[in-house]
């Protein structure tokens, strides 16, 4: 592994820093500490900007209108989008675009024409149908919304829970079972429209996080044309599988950034707290405190840095990209809580990010894929698949 960066890379973080700095944090001050969007002239104002530096899209390819980045630039780059109050699950308020459903660039020409470049342009919001009340952890297998072919189209039956923007999408990707024997290889994706008739946003389900975007979903008789399939019948998982590897990267160093903040942050404020006649700074509990986070956060970051350099070169990532987020997660979350211990009181405050990091670092050890089965997926990868 390399670990220096390019000159081209010191200026794009160099770039993104002081875009941060100059431009997300002083609109932070101002809005609510709970606030997961900016007024919508910042982020137009804000868009335009980052369209002009280049940066939009990150995620999408080239050849559909992104950024030229490698993966591990784009992973430094999220270390850096992260350091604010929202950065976990808001880096940068959005101002940077994304690739949104990813698995459309497998979609063929009319389907891309209707749904892809419209999502791209920032014209129609989706989600991402995938988790279902019955699990989670292994979605292949618990799956069990099902789909029946009747004609030229199919009819779903099923429900789903955990769906991001399910509320307010013009259109959506959602998994189902259509060969009951054959398990991961039985799964196919649809592209849902909605409104439509038998698809139905049952609640929004409040979670740990500031902002509201968890939905569930219910499926009663939803008639899907068979041109809407993407990919192949009974091949939708590995369209799947695929992006959920490849999110892991970035998923990891959202969670290095933010641990990279609040360490700079307890540092700072160990320096100038004074307790029992002496500063923060000299007491030998904060000192240890301080060498651990910096411990997890060299690690964790090596660690996403390693899987994204694996990534460019076009070699197996799995394992890499699993340790990645068993740890940046994991590391990420010690470090904020060491940070709240440092801060006292204060920590405890919503002055002051930590609150907000501490609830949305702990779904991390969840979201896309919990720590245990991280675990599984790299005790496959060492010991062989015939052992787990």
């Amino acid at each position: 592994m390399d670990y220096q960066l390019t000159e081209e890379q010191r200026i794009i973080i160099d770039t993104v820093r002081k875009f941060m700095r100059e431009e997300i944090l002083p609109l932070e001050e101002k809005l609510d500490p709970d606030a997961g969007d900016l007024e919508p002239e910042d982020k137009a104002r804000l868009v335009a900007k980052v369209k002009d530096m280049g940066f939009y899209g990150l995620g999408i390819p080239p050849e559909f209108g992104g950024p030229d980045l490698d993966i591990t630039t784009q992973t430094l780059m999220a270390m850096e989008m992260t350091q604010h109050r929202a950065g976990l699950y808001n880096p940068a308020y959005g101002v940077f675009g994304g690739a949104g459903l990813a698995q459309l660039f497998e979609a063929n020409e009319e389907q891309k024409e209707k749904y892809l470049y419209p999502t791209l342009r920032g014209e129609k919001s989706t989600f991402f149908g995938l988790t279902e009340p019955s699990g989670g952890s292994d979605p292949a297998r618990a799956i069990q919304t099902r789909a029946v072919r009747d004609g030229d189209d199919w009819v779903l039956n099923g429900a789903k829970i955990f769906i991001s923007g399910a509320d307010r999408a013009d259109f959506g990707l959602l998994f189902a079972r259509t060969d009951s024997d054959k398990g991961r290889g039985g799964v196919t994706c649809f592209i849902v429209d909605v409104p439509s008739p038998g698809f139905y946003v049952r609640r929004v389900v409040h979670t740990l996080r500031s902002t509201r975007y968890a939905t569930e979903i219910q499926i009663e008789n939803l008639r899907v044309p068979h041109k809407n399939i993407l990919g192949e019948v009974n091949k939708g998982f590995a369209i799947a599988n695929d992006r959920l590897t490849r999110q892991r990267i970035p998923y990891a160093a959202g969670c290095v950034g933010v641990a990279i903040k609040a360490q700079e942050m307890a540092i700072e404020y160990c320096k100038i707290r004074s307790t029992f006649g002496g500063p923060l700074a000299t007491r030998q509990s904060i000192q240890w405190m301080i060498v651990d986070n910096e411990l997890d956060i060299r690690t964790a970051r090596y660690l996403c840095l390693d899987a994204a350099q694996k990534a460019d070169r076009g070699e197996e990532f799995r394992t890499e990209a699993a340790m990645a987020k068993l740890v940046g997660s994991e590391a990420g979350g010690r470090v904020v809580d060491r940070a709240m211990q440092i801060f006292g009181g204060y920590g405890m405050t919503k002055d002051f990010p930590f609150e907000r990091w501490y609830r949305e670092m702990r779904i991390r050890r969840i979201g896309e894929g919990p720590s245990e089965v991280q675990r599984l997926v790299i005790a496959r990868d060492l010991i062989g698949g015939a052992f787990h």
